[in-house]
C-alpha cells in the first residue's frame, strides 16, 4: 500500500483473501478524495475478469468507501442498456467493469472517455489474461491517460502478463505476498485414497457424519455438470447446498453465494473458474473432490480456509491416478509424506505405531490413507439406491462422464519423476483421521 500511495505503478502478486481489494480501494479513495460537483470524466477504473468479481469489488468499495462522497458506476455483463446510461449520468468517479462491457461503451456505444482516468486497477490481471482479454485490455490501455497510474493484481504472473506489464507500466514495482508454497499452520491436510467411483460415498460420509453441522465447507469439482449432479444428490439425502459455476445465471449465481456468505446454507460447490472473486472469510472445510493437477491451485484452494487464526481442514480425494499430483505437491511445499500403516503393522503394536503418526503429523508431516471399507460399502449402497430413483441423477450421469473426460484429457500431467515415484510407493492403511471412530483395538478389522 505505500508504494501505491506514492504514486508507483505496481505489479502486486497475491491471492483470494490476502486483502488485495483494500489494497488498492484505500489509495484510491485516499487519491480521489472527493466528488466535483461540477461534475465531469471518469477519474478512477477497476476492470475485473467476471461480473461477479467485479460485483464482489463494488460491494467492498460501497463498505469502505461510505463515508467518502464519490460516485461509483458499474458496467458489467447483464446490465441493461438503460441502467447502464443512468450509471453514466451520474458522472461516476469510479467505473468497476468487465472489459467485455468496457469495449462497448468505447467502441459501439462511444459514450465514454478514458483520457482523464488517472488511476487504473486490473484485477485478477492474471486471469483475464488467461480467458483471452488481452486483446480487448490492449486497447483499452490505449484510450487512458499516459500519465495515469497503473496496478495489475494477480494470483500468477504469466509471460503474457509480464510483457504488458513491461510494455505499459513506467518502472513497476513488485509486490510478491510469499502465499504460493504457504499453507496456514492450523489447516489440516487430509488425503484420502480411494476409486473414482467411490467418491460419492466418501463426500455424502464427510458431510453427513465427518463434518459438525455447524461448519461451512467448500467442495471443488471440475466442471459444472459435476456441480449440478452433487447438488442432486445432496438435495436427495435433504442437504440443500449452494452451487455455483463459471457459465451459471449471474443471478442466480449471486443468491446462491449469498445463501453461503449468510451461512444459510453449509455447503457450496463450485468450479475453479466460479471460484475466483469469492471470498468466504470464515470458512471451516475444503474438500477436493478432484484433486487439483497443479500445485498452486491447490494451495489456492486449501488457503480459503483456516484464516485469521481459524482452524480448519482440507479433505482430499485421491485416485491412483492423482497420487504423482500428490506427489509433485509435496515437492513443491518442500513436506515430506508418508503412507498410513497397514493393518498388519498396526497389528504388532497399535499403541507405539499409532503415536508415532501423532507425531509425524504434529511436526508437519502428511499422511495418506484409506477409508474404512465397512463405511464406503454403506454409503456406496446409498448412492446406488439414489440412482436408481431418480430420474434426474440418472441423466446427469453421462454428462459428468463426457465432461470428465475432456477435463482429464486437457489438465496439467505430472512429473515423470512422481509417476515413477508413485509406482513404488508402499500400500497405505486405514487413514488416522477415523481411529477416534472405533476403539484402537477395532482399527485393524475396520481397515480389512
Amino acid at each position: 500500500m505505500p508504494l501505491i500511495l506514492s504514486g508507483s505503478d505496481v505489479v502486486a502478486m497475491a491471492g483470494t483473501g490476502s486483502g488485495k481489494t483494500a489494497a488498492f480501494l484505500v489509495p484510491m479513495f485516499q487519491r480521489l478524495q472527493n466528488h466535483s460537483d461540477q461534475g465531469g470524466p471518469v477519474r478512477a477504473l477497476i476492470l475485473s475478469p467476471t461480473t461477479f468479481s467485479a460485483l464482489h469489488t463494488l460491494k467492498s468499495a460501497q463498505d469502505l468507501g461510505k463515508f467518502i462522497d464519490l460516485r461509483i458506476g458499474l458496467l458489467v455483463q447483464g446490465d441493461s442498456r438503460l441502467s447502464e446510461c443512468e450509471e453514466l449520468a451520474q458522472n461516476p468517479d469510479i467505473i468497476i467493469a468487465t472489459p467485455g462491457r468496457i469495449m462497448h461503451h468505447l467502441f459501439e456505444f462511444k459514450d465514454l472517455l478514458l483520457h482523464s482516468v488517472e488511476y487504473v486497477v486490473f484485477d485478477e490481471a492474471d486471469c483475464m489474461f488467461t480467458m483471452g482479454f488481452a486483446e480487448q485490455l490492449h486497447q483499452i490501455f490505449s484510450h487512458v491517460n499516459v500519465d495515469c497510474q497503473i496496478l495489475l493484481f494477480g494470483a500468477t504472473l504469466p509471460r503474457a502478463l509480464a510483457e504488458f506489464a513491461r510494455a505499459g507500466l513506467r518502472d513497476p514495482q513488485l509486490v510478491r505476498l510469499d502465499l504460493e508454497t504457504k499453507i496456514s499452520p492450523d489447516l489440516n491436510l487430509v488425503f484420502l485414497t480411494l476409486r473414482p467411483e467411490e467418491k460419492h460415498a466418501a463426500l455424502l460420509y464427510l458431510i453427513e457424519e465427518m463434518i459438525k453441522s455447524d461448519e461451512q465447507t467448500l467442495v471443488f469439482v471440475s466442471t459444472k455438470y459435476h456441480v449440478e449432479f452433487l447438488n442432486v444428490l445432496c438435495q436427495e439425502r435433504g442437504i440443500y447446498p449452494s452451487v455455483c459455476y463459471g457459465d451459471m445465471d449471474q443471478d442466480a449465481r449471486k443468491m446462491h453465494v449469498s445463501k453461503f456468505r449468510a451461512r444459510k446454507t453449509m455447503l457450496l460447490i463450485v468450479t475453479d473458474v466460479a471460484a475466483r472473486g469469492i471470498d468466504i472469510p470464515l470458512l471451516d472445510n475444503v474438500i477436493n473432490w478432484d484433486f487439483p493437477p497443479r500445485p498452486k491451485l491447490f494451495v489456492h484452494r486449501v488457503g480459503r480456509a483456516a484464516r485469521a487464526g481459524r482452524t480448519g481442514t482440507a479433505f482430499s480425494f485421491v485416485t491412483s491416478e492423482d497420487m504423482p499430483h500428490v506427489l509433485d505437491l509435496h515437492l513443491f511445499l518442500s513436506k515430506p509424506i508418508r503412507a498410513a500403516p497397514t493393518a498388519e503393522e498396526v497389528s504388532h503394536d497399535v499403541n507405539n505405531l499409532m503415536s508415532k503418526i501423532d507425531q509425524a503429523i504434529a511436526s508437519g508431516e502428511t499422511v495418506y490413507g484409506r477409508f474404512p471399507q465397512t463405511i464406503i460399502d454403506s454409503y456406496t449402497d446409498v448412492v446406488r439406491v439414489l440412482l436408481e430413483s431418480s430420474t434426474e441423477l440418472h441423466s446427469l450421469e453421462r454428462p459428468c462422464a463426457k465432461a470428465f473426460s475432456l477435463y482429464y484429457k486437457t489438465k496439467a500431467k505430472p512429473s515423470k519423476k512422481s509417476v515413477r515415484r508413485a509406482k513404488k510407493l508402499p500400500r497405505d492403511g486405514l487413514h488416522p483421521i477415523f481411529k477416534s471412530l472405533q476403539g484402537s483395538s477395532e482399527i485393524s478389522a475396520l481397515a480389512l
